[in-house]
């Protein structure tokens, strides 16, 4: 009987029941209204109006009648005082509960901007390798004087060997002409250059 009325392990746990009712404030609304009880009471407003309250109280119970005063002077103002001690009392927390929120907050933004750094930080380096990587690449990229001087050195390269050739032509035209000439000497319809020795007919 035990086992059946075991519950399944596929069967989620039963959640506990809370022995104290859940507030129906949050931490983060107890949180916002502890700041705006902190930003009120450091406001010039506030000082002024408790000052004011506190001089009509005063006032009001040392000049009126004792059937009209509600705190009398001869008790040493001893509601005014309770009142004060109160405010004291919870002002304190409600400002430490605010001090702690701003500081939650300081602290994200402060790890906001690490992370913000860390980024800009990493950005830069990124920036300043490609930047000189363009320059070593800029170096070894031939520049307009170069590629001049390159080419200069190549136009008077072609003009000397031009000028080989003309004159290697010029020679040949030369030597041409110089063979006609000495073919001339030797007379027409020989068919002997100059220089051969003549012939036992021509010797007869």
């Amino acid at each position: 009987m035990a086992e059946k009325n075991a519950p399944a392990l596929d069967d989620p746990a039963p959640r506990n029941r809370r022995l104290l009712p859940r507030s129906p404030f949050s931490g983060d609304t107890f949180g916002r209204m502890a700041e705006t009880f902190a930003r009120a009471m450091g406001t010039p407003a506030f000082l002024v109006g408790m000052t004011v309250i506190c001089a009509v109280w005063l006032t009001w119970n040392s000049v009126m009648p004792e059937s009209a005063q509600f705190d009398p002077r001869a008790m040493n103002f001893t509601l005014l005082t309770l009142i004060l001690s109160l405010q004291a009392s919870y002002a304190a927390p409600l400002l430490l509960l605010a001090q702690n929120r701003q500081d939650d907050r300081d602290r994200v933004q402060a790890e906001q901007d690490r992370q913000s750094n860390e980024r800009n930080h990493a950005t830069t380096d990124f920036i300043t390798r490609e930047i000189a990587g363009l320059r070593l690449a800029l170096n070894d990229v031939a520049t307009r004087d170069f590629v001049r001087g390159e080419l200069r050195d190549l136009l008077e390269e072609l003009e000397e060997d031009s000028r080989e050739d003309e004159l290697e032509r010029m020679r040949g035209i030369v030597r041409e002409e110089i063979a006609a000439a000495l073919g001339t000497t030797d007379g027409p319809g020989t068919g002997r250059g100059a220089g051969e020795p003549a012939t036992e007919e021509e010797q007869r």
